[in-house]
């Protein structure tokens, strides 16, 4: 199978950087995406055990790549109504 494809390969060397720039842009989703997976707060895996995440994540730490002037305040009424739901 794989000599089948290096056959059509050196056959056709128009293909060989398509093939490279695909190739990099999915490695370059993948590893995108196990980031994301592995680092940032609001993704999650297992409901279960946490079922509201966007309640432990801290509004102090930048959750987007670039934030410009980005400033965090309370809303009153929503620290009032989860105070009254807990």
């Amino acid at each position: 199978m794989s000599g089948g494809f290096i056959k059509m390969l050196k056959k056709r060397k128009e293909l060989i950087p398509l093939i490279g720039i695909v190739g990099c842009a999915a490695l370059g989703g993948m590893t995108a995406s196990v980031y994301f997976l592995l680092t940032k707060s609001d993704v999650i895996l297992n409901k279960t055990g946490n079922p509201e995440p966007w309640e432990t994540i801290d509004p102090s730490k930048p959750q987007k790549l670039m934030s410009i002037n980005q400033q965090w305040k309370p809303v009153e009424e929503l620290e009032l109504v989860k105070k009254l739901t807990r």
